[in-house]
């Protein structure tokens, strides 16, 4: 009863130090800002580094340290005499400055997620770190052999055995049964934490968390469905048409493995397999590198801080992270001579340019993006290049006729690519929704129906097995995998406002070598950082609020308004 009766009285100590004047309101919020940064912004650049060393080690002693330096960041948050205190500046009306404004928003939102037991904060850590640690190290095992990721892709994307595919997709999904069980439990803390700030579940905490409205979101999802599914079905059509004659097997018999990648996220190699010899032997990084200085926006420093070639323990995927908002900046990558590394470098790439050109001179809270959706539409921008004729041309130097050539054929790619990638997206935000509502729920079954209903690939004959929980972003970045799809209409909007802007409306003028292109980016889109939220900050930086169309009308067809 004693400690919390002395809560109550510090609780209200703090409130009353925001029920003077404006003035002493800003001054004293801004004393807490300076302190509350003090010891933040040193924790989270050591758990940047702790967090780099464990990916590209996968040494277990590496991620307790990370996990030991997230709990001290969570302790931080978890205090609710700061989180009262915030509230009061950030409610009172009297934070005339919009800078402090905002820091009080943001503020506010991290304080507000770890309104929780300190014990469960320290369980949700720890076995966090704990799971994906072992999805890190795990490498699946066919006949005696540990493959990477790289060669379960290559399998897939070439070889005609459709037995030996099977057994190789079947090895690459082993994690998912190595794992569920302590990410349940993972996902059961994360839900008794959201409950105890006040929300259903974690998966809607996360939703207001980084200030997205659900019911927004789910109407955005639906009508992307509406608009994308017939379209998928008939490319979904031709595609398994083409699997049947490669495989000789018929539409009905095609199972999982029959595709190109293990969740069939990507478009089909064949389709790709004239663009890969234009970058086979190559140097995928310099690529990247000098693409990048030509815009006006050099990454050299960036690449000489970074881990790019695969190694044993090594984290298998690919990341961009930022350490200290002051310039240490460093992506993680498995680059092999492909178009899919081509895509990826550019891709990460384009986080790091993100965080390296926000204006330093913001104060460190606000040294940021504004949400994970507008970095990823930086990265996804310029990721899709790896695909544009005009890109691959002014890189490797081509002619105009070879460029012809390619025009359709990667027209009609990337249009099959997006549309694949949209429908999977339902897959993934559906599935965490369900998740986060019910992680006792049949899941096995409910991850087969939504990849049937919305991917329209038919579930392998019998299984039942975690298959869902081989997906790393559902283990490493929970609630995170929508804002891949909110990043691609956020890129397609740049793509029409770039078009528009500053190519003077002409739709063949080249990105490589723009300088405007760059402009745009550094100075209007990065250097604002987190100083409003993201949906205001797309309005600003193109003009108007974001909207499905410009991605409707590169990818899908003409885009029709509600009533015309």
């Amino acid at each position: 009863m004693k400690d919390r009766v002395t809560g109550a009285v510090l609780i209200l100590a703090a409130a009353a130090a925001f029920s003077s004047c404006s003035k002493d309101v800003e001054m004293d919020f801004g004393m807490f800002v300076k302190k509350h940064v003090e010891k933040v912004a040193l924790l989270e650049k050591e758990g940047s580094i702790a967090y780099w060393k464990a990916a590209v080690s996968g040494v277990e002693e590496d991620f307790r340290r990370y996990s030991d330096i997230r709990l001290e960041m969570e302790r931080i948050y978890s205090d609710k005499v700061s989180f009262e205190l915030v509230r009061e500046a950030r409610d009172s009306g009297k934070l005339k400055d919009p800078l402090l404004r905002r820091m009080a928003d943001i503020l506010y939102l991290k304080y507000l997620g770890n309104q929780a037991d300190p014990q469960l904060l320290k369980k949700i850590v720890g076995l966090s770190a704990k799971v994906e640690n072992r999805f890190n190290v795990f490498r699946a095992a066919v006949d005696g052999k540990k493959l990477t990721t790289n060669e379960i892709c290559a399998v897939l994307r070439e070889s005609e055995d459709g037995e030996y595919r099977r057994v190789v997709w079947e090895a690459s999904k082993a994690v998912g049964k190595e794992i569920d069980d302590d990410l349940l439990e993972l996902v059961r803390f994360r839900n008794e934490m959201a409950r105890e700030a006040g929300f259903d579940n974690y998966h809607s905490m996360s939703l207001v968390l980084g200030e997205q409205d659900e019911e927004t979101l789910v109407a955005l999802f639906d009508e992307l469905d509406e608009l994308t599914a017939e379209p998928f079905r008939e490319l979904k059509e031709e595609i398994d048409g083409g699997l049947s004659k490669r495989f000789g097997i018929t539409p009905g018999e095609i199972r999982p493995w029959h595709y190109s990648d293990p969740f069939f996220q990507e478009a089909p190699a064949g389709d790709m397999a004239g663009l890969a010899r234009y970058f086979r032997e190559r140097d995928i990084v310099a690529l990247a590198a000098d693409f990048y200085e030509s815009i006006g926006m050099p990454v050299d420093d960036v690449i000489a801080g970074s881990d790019l070639y695969e190694k044993d323990g090594k984290n298998p995927h690919a990341f961009c992270t930022d350490i200290d908002r002051e310039g240490d900046i460093r992506v993680l990558c498995n680059v092999k001579d492909s178009v899919y590394w081509m895509e990826t470098m550019l891709h990460e790439l384009g986080h790091a340019v993100y965080d390296k050109y926000v204006q330093r001179e913001l104060p460190w809270l606000l040294r940021s993006y504004p949400h994970l959706a507008t970095t990823e539409a930086s990265a996804m921008y310029f990721g899709r290049l790896a695909q544009d004729p005009r890109w691959i041309g002014a890189a490797l130097e081509l002619g105009a006729d070879e460029i012809g050539k390619l025009a359709p054929v990667l027209e009609k790619s990337l249009r099959a690519r997006q549309l694949i990638f949209t429908r999977w997206t339902q897959v993934m935000f559906r599935f965490e929704r369900e998740l986060y509502l019910d992680p006792d729920g049949d899941l096995n079954t409910i991850w087969w129906d939504l990849v049937e209903r919305y991917q329209l690939v038919r579930r392998p004959d019998g299984r039942n097995e975690p298959d869902w929980a081989a997906k790393i972003h559902i283990v490493s970045s929970p609630v995170y995998y929508h804002n891949y799809m909110l990043g691609e209409m956020i890129a397609s909007q740049f793509h029409h406002y770039v078009v528009a802007m500053i190519e003077g409306g002409a739709a063949d003028g080249g990105i490589y070598g723009n300088l405007a292109v760059g402009e745009f980016f550094r100075d209007t889109v990065y250097r604002r950082g987190n100083t409003a939220p993201w949906t205001e900050h797309i309005e600003k930086v193109t003009g108007e609020p974001l909207h499905v169309k410009y991605f409707v009308e590169q990818y899908v067809g003409q885009y029709v308004e509600d009533g015309d």
